[in-house]
């Protein structure tokens, strides 16, 4: 039996001569083209996902001017009351629509569903509002489910003022939008 002696040069030019030289060529070219497959897909789908197809875009959750809810407030029909909370309440007025927030408001002369707006909204302002807080309501004047009720447009506590629609009942929220 003959042993060949060991000479460092000449394995490395076995390794890089012949065969080794061309697997490492091959693993190199699958390695680009792999990236290059995974670059070509993630550009295909990122458009989808900035545009959140396949998934669902609550907006304003029904709370915008144009929608059914929107259409009810009439600048035409626009009055001031004043009273106390006699109850803070969160409700969805029209099926489909996201939670609202509601008050029920006792003055003079009766005691009156107040309509402020959307939950995710007002409850995000620094005005809170609370059962026994004195009020002064501006807002359209409807009847909501055979009932009496106001739309706001503006509500004063003491001193803060929460402005929620402009003259024409185009709600604040939704200011991004206009035009």
């Amino acid at each position: 039996m003959q042993f060949e002696k060991f000479n460092p040069n000449q394995r490395l030019e076995k390794e890089y001569n012949g065969k080794r030289l061309k697997d490492k060529e091959g693993k190199m070219n699958r390695t680009i083209t792999l990236m290059a497959m995974i670059s070509i897909l993630s550009f295909l789908f990122t458009p989808e996902s900035f545009a959140q197809r396949g998934m669902k875009w609550h907006g304003s959750g029904n709370w915008g001017p144009n929608t059914q809810y929107g259409r009810l407030y009439n600048p035409q029909t626009m009055e001031t009351i004043s009273g106390e909370v006699a109850s803070v309440d969160t409700i969805t007025p029209i099926k489909g629509m996201s939670s609202g927030v509601h008050l029920l408001v006792k003055t003079v002369k009766e005691t009156i569903s107040v309509h402020l707006g959307p939950a995710w909204y007002i409850q995000r302002q620094d005005m809170k509002i609370a059962p026994g807080d004195k009020v002064e309501i501006t807002g359209s004047r409807i009847t909501f489910q055979a009932q009496p009720a106001i739309i706001v447009a503006e509500l004063k506590k003491g001193t803060e003022i929460l402005k929620l629609r402009d003259g024409d009942g185009f709600p604040v929220w939704s200011g991004w939008r206009r035009r």
